[in-house]
């Protein structure tokens, strides 16, 4: 769907991934607690359980994974921040982190949300979207600045908060920083992406 951004210095950068920091679980041999988080994710708006990603982590300490599997849900599915704007923003925070899992989970997401193919590719290749509409702009900045800064400006917060109000800046909020505890787990442990779907982002050189 989406191109791969420039080619870095070949001598310090790769597309391979490195490995993976924990082991991987076997799902038939789990504990009690680790059962009851995949349960809880299976019979969750998610609907199945998959073996990866960030839940592949939580299954290591499954009381937390339980509590940020159920905060993640909510933020996923029952905001009221638009679903196109809310994965445009989880594309913003996965591009910021390069978290590879978690873009090319949600790069096709977020294109089933409208958001545009080039716009997807402009995020990948980290440029501004130049063509995306005004309310994706509007978050673009906010979630720009935020990063950059850790503040946000009176402009851009008013901006954004004419399109989703006092409830959905909360949630936004929230979006965000869900996203990039998910996006240091998937980092920190060097997740890989789905098998057959090839890295977004250029590895620095594992050491």
């Amino acid at each position: 769907m989406s191109k791969s951004p420039p080619p870095g210095s070949r001598s310090k950068q790769s597309r391979r991934s490195p490995s993976p920091r924990l082991p991987a679980l076997n799902t038939a041999s789990l504990t009690g607690g680790q059962q009851a988080l995949v349960e809880a994710i299976s019979s969750g708006p998610r609907g199945r359980f998959s073996n990866s990603g960030p839940f592949a982590v939580y299954l290591h300490a499954p009381g937390f994974g339980n509590l940020a599997q159920q905060l993640g849900a909510h933020l996923r599915f029952a905001t009221s921040v638009p679903p196109r704007l809310s994965e445009f923003a989880i594309l913003c925070t996965a591009q910021h982190w390069k978290a590879q899992y978690e873009w090319a989970a949600h790069a096709m997401i977020a294109a089933k949300q409208g958001v545009k193919p080039a716009t997807i590719r402009d995020l990948q290749a980290g440029r501004a979207p130049k063509s995306a509409p005004r309310d994706e702009m509007a978050i673009y900045a906010f979630v720009k600045e935020l990063y950059t800064t850790r503040r946000v400006s009176d402009a851009n917060y008013k901006r954004v908060h004419k399109l989703v109000g006092d409830a959905g800046m909360v949630e936004l909020v929230g979006i965000l920083g869900y996203y990039v505890m998910v996006s240091m787990t998937l980092n920190v442990f060097r997740l890989p992406v789905p098998e057959g779907t090839p890295a977004p982002f250029r590895e620095a050189a594992n050491k």
